[in-house]
């Protein structure tokens, strides 16, 4: 095992700290990538802070991209040298959902701790979400991971490993939107920012942005919001209903994880229209409906889990349509941290006023 530096979890809810761990190379369908960036996104943030439980001392981490510089046996076509994008969807390809285009819902269980990662002194490390990216190493499953373009930066490409193929993914994948139909995104954070993206890349005709800013509102209509509607004000779904013409939107994608946007969340669909669950509350958090309405008006609930992307077919079209300009991704980044810098940079991401932070690795 080697040793490399790792911004650690040692007690829910305390600063990460900044220690050397050790982690095994690579075995069988195994790759070793040293990092050049890991995004910071809410849902690590969550998990550090205790909301979804789990054991402690464990490394978080899970929108990365580096280089390929290891590799166990049968890793497929990546060798020593590749760049790639590092996901958490690591799916077997075998079992029912995988078989049937649903790797995201893999049912092969993942023991996270008896993963590659071990502390200092050889005690359990928890790799978390299959993935352990606040680190400058990782070693994964090859499907996890996808090749990007050499030239392609490293901070921008860490952005579709998460955040950017859920959010489009929801609006493609999950809602199936068409051209011409109608979207409400609830919440202008980086995934609704790219939920957005996804709409207008889908032909949305109008697309509503909820939130609780103005400032935000501002940056969704910069990403292809056609209006701003403020969550804050007493019943936000009447001012939608009126951007959209009069009429209720045939989706509503919830991008945030507070309860109270899961409850308002059917009240702003027409007849037919169905509500994509993507925000991740806390585990015992409870939201309600009116299931008679729901049942009348022929409306549905629909949970999303990474956008229902595959990433081998799905990553590779975002970066051809970033490529042509059609996706933002740069305009993503709201800051550049180094690894020692990661508690500021979580810390700046609770405010709720980036997009998203980047840790850069020095990979020299």
């Amino acid at each position: 095992m080697q040793s490399i530096k790792a911004a650690v979890c040692r007690t829910f809810g305390q600063p990460l700290v900044i220690e050397d761990i050790q982690i095994a190379p690579p075995g069988m369908g195994e790759v070793e990538v040293t990092l050049g960036a890991v995004a910071i996104c809410h849902s690590d943030i969550t998990y550090a802070s205790g909301a979804w439980g789990g054991f402690l001392p464990a490394v978080y981490g899970h929108e990365a991209a580096g280089v390929i510089t290891a590799t166990g046996d049968e890793v497929g076509p990546f060798k020593i040298g590749d760049p790639v994008v590092v996901t958490l969807i690591r799916s077997c390809g075998s079992c029912p959902s995988c078989a049937s285009g649903k790797p995201t819902i893999c049912e092969t269980p993942y023991d996270a701790l008896k993963g590659p990662l071990r502390t200092a002194d050889g005690g359990p490390l928890e790799q978390s979400m299959a993935c352990g990216a606040f680190a400058e190493k990782v070693v994964v499953s090859h499907r996890q991971i996808v090749k990007i373009p050499q030239d392609m930066p490293k901070d921008v490409a860490s952005l579709l490993s998460c955040g950017v193929i859920t959010g489009v993914g929801a609006a493609v994948n999950a809602a199936g939107l068409r051209a011409g139909q109608d979207v409400v995104v609830i919440g202008a954070g980086g995934v609704g920012l790219n939920a957005i993206q996804g709409a207008r890349i889908a032909g949305a005709r109008r697309i509503v942005a909820v939130d609780m800013t103005e400032e935000k509102l501002d940056i969704a209509r910069e990403f292809g919001a056609t209006d701003g509607v403020l969550g804050s004000q007493k019943e936000p779904w009447k001012a939608a209903y009126k951007a959209l013409g009069g009429r209720g939107a045939d989706a509503v994608l919830i991008t945030v994880g507070a309860i109270p946007a899961y409850d308002q969340a059917p009240r702003y669909l027409g007849p037919g229209g169905k509500a994509i669950m993507i925000g991740m509350p806390h585990s015992g958090d409870f939201s309600s409906y009116e299931p008679v309405i729901l049942a009348a008006l022929g409306q549905g609930l629909i949970g999303s889990k990474m956008g229902d992307v595959v990433i081998q077919r799905d990553i590779p079209w975002m970066i051809d349509l970033y490529e042509q300009g059609r996706l933002k991704l740069d305009e993503l980044i709201s800051g550049r941290w180094s690894l020692d810098q990661i508690n500021e940079a979580i810390e700046d991401t609770k405010t709720g006023a980036a997009k998203r932070n980047v840790i850069l690795f020095n990979q020299g």
